[in-house]
């Protein structure tokens, strides 16, 4: 089991700059896909990226692909963190932003059926 704390959020202007990171505690850290997703008040929770165990691999979602980046630290000894740098920041990038751990898959799922452990959230709010 794992647990998810995610830091980071707050307030940003248009065109700014956040970023999220999401401490995984336990010691299987890096048997895990890690990904974050978002929801905003009325919306479904949507994939925002993802990056697979070994940190090869990452998928983004297509409003913030060229704009955000996903990493982790899986170094022994390391924090256990997944980070999420936010750039060009938007209006429509506003909603909280929840840190998402699957187990025994291959790669990056975009569905969040695939996550097995979930943070409680973050709130980002962009302002123009």
């Amino acid at each position: 089991q794992v647990h998810l704390v995610e830091s980071g959020g707050g307030l940003a202007q248009a065109g700014g700059s956040l970023r999220l990171s999401c401490a995984a505690s336990g010691r299987t850290f890096s048997s895990y896909s890690m990904a974050w997703f978002r929801q905003a008040p009325g919306r479904e929770r949507d994939f925002v990226a993802g990056i697979s165990r070994s940190g090869i691999s990452t998928n983004y979602g297509d409003s913030v692909k060229g704009r955000f980046t996903i990493s982790r630290d899986n170094a022994k000894n390391a924090k256990n963190t997944v980070y999420l740098q936010m750039t060009s920041l938007k209006p429509e990038d506003t909603a909280v932003y929840y840190c998402a751990a699957a187990s025994l898959v291959l790669g990056v799922p975009f569905g969040p059926e695939s996550y097995d452990y979930w943070g409680q959230g973050t709130q980002v709010t962009v302002s123009s």
